[in-house]
């Protein structure tokens, strides 16, 4: 193993100009990548802001009993999918419709009468705010005796769970071809060090050494020029990042883990373009 890691880190020695134009490759693959994923991350975000105002309104009788609707509300919140469940008198309804339609405020300040009903308003854990467990949460509510009706805006919610998908199948398309570039990019700079060794490489053969022995290193490489693209394609991103925040919008910037995931794929993808080139060098040898 310590051979192993000494005949990988004297590859950038031996060859510093091609291990720089190596890892400078890898970075703006990487970085590539990154931007998308920015882009996914934000897109992301901006749904699940969008996804927070999902909620169902449950309408109750007039007449209904303070003490019923508290002992629902209680049942309601036990709900697996219910994050809360809060109980909204008619007077509070009233208040709230005058003080958020200001357009018609003169006219609610002229009723006699208010018309707007008692409600208990359902929010949903933020796992749960897709179509098929609102109308199942909406289906529940129904089966209360005092509620009059349920309203919870199903077009809207089944439009916004069409655009998650939607955004879901693109990131991971564009990603896995973003993805595939970058291997090949990657099998292609291992390749050129491969070849650049090629006559040492077949000296060794020819005195013995496995073919495990001979692609340890350049897998080592592989996987050091990865993580160091990685590191230097974050790097690109955040300043990219801090440009748009400055320039366009406010944006957000990548969670430490999902930074560490772009450092973790670096590496993986730079072992697997060394694999690719170091394996096809090895049969041809």
């Amino acid at each position: 193993m310590r051979l192993t890691i000494r005949e990988a880190l004297l590859a950038f020695r031996r060859a510093p100009l091609l291990s720089v134009l190596s890892v400078t490759t890898i970075a703006f693959s990487l970085f590539v990548l990154g931007l998308f994923g920015l882009v996914a991350v934000n897109l992301r975000d901006a749904l699940n802001r969008v996804a927070e105002r999902v909620e169902i309104v449950a309408y109750v009788l007039p007449g209904t009993e303070i003490e019923t609707v508290t002992l629902a509300e209680q049942d309601i919140e036990a709900f697996p999918e219910v994050q809360s469940a809060q109980y909204v008198p008619e007077d509070s309804a009233l208040a709230r419709a005058r003080r958020e339609l200001v357009e018609f405020r003169d006219l609610l300040a002229e009723l006699e009468r208010n018309p707007l009903p008692a409600s208990i308003e359902v929010r949903l854990k933020p796992v749960y705010r897709d179509a098929a467990h609102v109308n199942a949460v909406a289906d529940r509510l129904k089966g209360f005796e005092f509620v009059d009706d349920v309203r919870y805006g199903r077009d809207w919610v089944e439009k916004l769970d069409r655009l998650r998908q939607l955004a879901a199948a693109v990131g991971i398309a564009v990603g896995a071809a973003f993805a595939a570039v970058a291997v090949i990019i990657i099998g292609t700079t291992i390749r050129m060090a491969v070849l650049q060794r090629s006559r040492e490489i077949a000296i060794m053969r020819l005195v013995g050494a496995t073919d495990g022995f001979i692609r340890r290193p350049f897998l080592l490489q592989g996987a050091l020029k990865g993580l160091l693209g990685g590191l230097v394609a974050v790097g690109l991103s955040y300043g990219a990042y801090l440009l748009i925040n400055r320039l366009l919008i406010q944006a957000a910037f990548f969670t430490p883990v999902q930074a560490l995931g772009i450092l973790g794929f670096g590496t993986l993808i730079g072992l697997i373009g060394s694999q690719m080139s170091v394996g096809r060098h090895l049969k041809r040898v």
